[in-house]
């Protein structure tokens, strides 16, 4: 079974979740590994203290990449992820590009110009093409996010029956109405 358009998201229509998260999860957990991939690499970008911004980005890949996973606050993730891979674009590719990068440059050509950006950006776009998708299709039908909101949506949903049994004009209630109130609506809701 593939993905349909109406299981779009976090989880596939066959309860796989979905793999978006699981880039950025890797990646954090190498920035904790990896000195080169986490302080190193943002003291020679310039980023400003890459002793504490590497450790927390890290974190935020891998808190984030594993609610991407489970479904959980899909929306938030994906938006904080798209700025940081603009961020990690305009921060890498630029130099790149002009042939200054700070960075080791990759090993065979193309290593600078328009077509090395083109060939080493592919990770960074796919991961924010992801995040783009997730945003705007929002959690899967197996997601946390999901879960939640139906619980919500249940609570809505007998919350508008109990407020709709009640007259609208005071002074009005018809016969089979004199035992509800709105203590109703707050019983219902859990209130």
């Amino acid at each position: 079974m593939g993905s349909s358009s109406s299981d779009v998201g976090t989880a596939r229509d066959d309860g796989h979740p979905h793999d978006g998260g699981r880039v950025f999860f890797w990646e954090g957990i190498l920035k904790f590994v990896y000195v080169n991939q986490g302080v190193g690499r943002f003291t020679k970008l310039g980023m400003p203290m890459p002793e504490t911004l590497a450790p927390a980005i890290a974190v935020l890949e891998i808190v984030g990449g594993l609610a991407l996973i489970a479904g959980f606050l899909t929306r938030p993730f994906a938006l904080l992820f798209i700025g940081e891979m603009i961020v990690a674009i305009l921060s890498t590719k630029i130099s790149m590009y002009l042939g200054t990068s700070p960075l080791p440059l990759p090993p065979v050509p193309p290593q600078v110009g328009i077509w090395a950006v083109l060939h080493e950006v592919r990770s960074e776009y796919a991961q924010i093409m992801s995040s783009i998708f997730l945003l705007i299709s929002g959690p899967g039908p197996w997601s946390l996010d999901a879960s939640l909101l139906s619980g919500e949506e249940a609570k809505r949903d007998r919350l508008v029956e109990a407020t709709a049994r009640r007259p609208l004009v005071a002074g009005r209630r018809p016969p089979e109405a004199e035992k509800e109130s709105w203590s109703d609506a707050r019983r219902v809701v859990g209130r």
